[in-house]
């Protein structure tokens, strides 16, 4: 992931200070909320029509994606004007604070065309080092998970809750997610397919919305490849925050999207790392 090369502005304060992760807090709000607001009308809605991003396949997007990045962007601009932005549908727009949001105004378009909850806005504010905070919005639902900056917690119709990912496990009793069945390259989908045998169970599609899963220690892993740095950024945060890890399939940084393993908690990350490479 590229990240803006601005130094602290001089006399700023940073991250850990009190009033400043309130600030950043109440931004992220504010941007689910907008981006609520502009792809809800759209879901499942009669014509709704995508377009192509991809010659050699399907990689849809629609008025709602657009939609949704452009108010987040609007809500920066007026917020937060020093920091960077990276969105999925429009260009980067570098800052001078040293921060960066990583917006995915809908993650799982395929989903959302469908008329299936399990899509969602991904937002992370992200330093020189990674993500340091995140939110993954299901708006349909009305659920947001919140991770990082002294924050682990799902906020539903219902309930808030704090976040806690699940204990150690044998590799045999545990729970796996992937978006897409073929995973990746035919070496990809073979080195998932050996962590799936072991797994008790391995279920497809639900997008961001398993990462949420893992923060909130329903499941135990999700194993994916191809992805783009809007894609993981926030659940990193999330599910870090939740005490789970995520890194790609050397054990190195995932942010910068590629190969990711998100798991539960060390001892099954490192179980399905081995296996993942052949051990």
């Amino acid at each position: 992931m590229t990240q803006p090369n601005h130094p602290q502005a001089a006399g700023r304060t940073t991250l850990g200070d009190a009033a400043l992760d309130a600030e950043i807090r109440d931004t992220a709000a504010a941007l689910a909320d907008a981006a609520r607001d502009a792809t809800l009308p759209f879901f499942r809605s009669a014509g709704l029509a995508a377009d192509n991003k991809d010659d050699a396949g399907f990689d849809p997007v629609t008025q709602a994606d657009r939609a949704a990045e452009e108010t987040m962007r609007a809500v920066l601009a007026e917020r937060r004007p020093e920091d960077g932005i990276l969105g999925e549908e429009f260009a980067d727009r570098p800052g001078t604070s040293g921060l960066t949001w990583v917006l995915d105004p809908i993650d799982g378009t395929r989903a959302f065309l469908s008329g299936t909850p399990t899509w969602g806005v991904l937002i992370a504010l992200s330093d020189s080092d990674g993500p340091v905070y995140g939110v993954i919005d299901q708006p349909y639902t009305g659920e947001r998970w919140e991770g990082g900056l002294g924050r682990a917690q799902l906020t539903g119709p219902r309930s808030t809750q704090a976040l806690r990912a699940r204990g150690a496990r044998p590799l045999d009793q545990a729970t796996l997610f992937t978006t897409f069945p073929e995973v990746g390259t035919l070496e990809e989908r073979a080195a998932f397919e050996r962590v799936s045998k072991q797994a008790r169970l391995t279920r497809y599609g639900l997008d961001c919305y398993a990462y949420g899963l893992v923060a909130l220690g329903q499941i135990d892993l999700v194993i994916e490849a191809g992805l783009h740095p809007y894609d993981i950024c926030a659940p990193i945060a999330v599910i870090e925050a939740s005490g789970g890890v995520v890194t790609d399939w050397e054990g190195g940084p995932a942010h910068g999207g590629g190969r990711v393993l998100a798991a539960a908690n060390p001892e099954i990350h490192a179980s399905a790392l081995s296996v993942l490479n052949g051990g």
